[in-house]
């Protein structure tokens, strides 16, 4: 009686029982509020540099055509929408053609080169050797064999973001603990089984990784082989915009550029986010 007493007398006069109390009702509220603060960080994050970027331009006084203003920038993606498309999708069909052949060759490659010591004597050492002669400096010759179609800016996208892949997959094919292995050997696990419910989960996560650094590359290699030769795509425009000192224009294709950096990397993540249901807890 006594304690309950002492309990209501604090409650009342905002004692331990009140301060205990008072958390756990706010704590739904507070975690919802951190969540949607925490999401906000990135385009908050976005906003301030924009905010700097057009307060830069106004204390320094930097000319136009050094450097324009967002607004300015932004009116331009507006003005030139329907020809950025175009262009877009042109630099878009060789991404994902030039990145999906990169997934679909270097993943199984990389669980044969893992998993097969003969298989790592001798596919490993060339495709070693085809990583160091630079892409840029043989990009001249798939134009000219493949000539100024899609084909030479697919080939180079692939050659580009294949090693990372690869690298990525070998280490995360490999990554698995043997002793593992012996168990669910002693339990009749066939060869089938252990593949698909131990090695490949367990190589996702690295996997994954490898997936985003590709799909980084991936971008620039399109973008690059469009310099080299093209007379469309998002690189074609960019180098008319600089030829011409159009540097809006050349703006506006770098902010086109970032939106699908962006479209790409959220694409991989949910892709991830699907394929590993196990890692999701640990993320929140």
């Amino acid at each position: 009686m006594a304690s309950q007493m002492a309990s209501r007398a604090a409650s009342d006069f905002g004692g331990p029982a009140a301060t205990e109390l008072a958390p756990q009702r706010r704590s739904p509220m507070m975690r919802r509020l951190r969540t949607i603060g925490w999401n906000l960080i990135p385009p908050l994050t976005f906003v301030a540099i924009v905010g700097f970027w057009s307060l830069s331009i106004q204390i320094f006084k930097i000319p136009a055509y050094l450097l324009p203003a967002p607004g300015a920038v932004f009116q331009r993606v507006i003005t030139d929408a329907a020809m950025l498309w175009l262009n877009a999708k042109v630099t878009l069909t060789e991404i994902v053609l030039g990145f999906g052949l990169t997934v679909v060759l270097a993943i199984p490659l990389g669980l044969l080169i893992a998993l097969s010591p003969l298989a790592k004597q001798t596919l490993y050492p060339p495709i070693m050797l085809l990583q160091l002669v630079p892409k840029i400096a043989v990009a001249p010759l798939f134009l000219v064999w493949l000539g100024f179609g899609i084909e030479s800016k697919v080939l180079l996208t692939l050659l580009m973001t294949f090693f990372p892949l690869l690298l990525a997959s070998i280490s995360g094919f490999q990554i698995l603990d043997q002793r593992l292995l012996y168990l669910t050997q002693s339990m009749g696990a066939g060869t089938w089984q252990t593949f698909w419910y131990l090695r490949f989960p367990a190589a996702l996560p690295v996997i994954f990784a490898g997936i985003k650094t590709s799909a980084t590359i991936a971008a620039t290699a399109a973008i690059v082989a469009e310099f080299v030769g093209a007379n469309q795509g998002l690189g074609y425009v960019l180098l008319r915009g600089t030829s011409t000192l159009d540097i809006e224009l050349t703006f506006a294709v770098l902010v086109v550029l970032t939106i699908i950096g962006i479209v790409i990397n959220y694409a991989v993540e949910f892709s991830e986010w699907l394929m590993t249901p196990w890692q999701r807890g640990g993320r929140r």
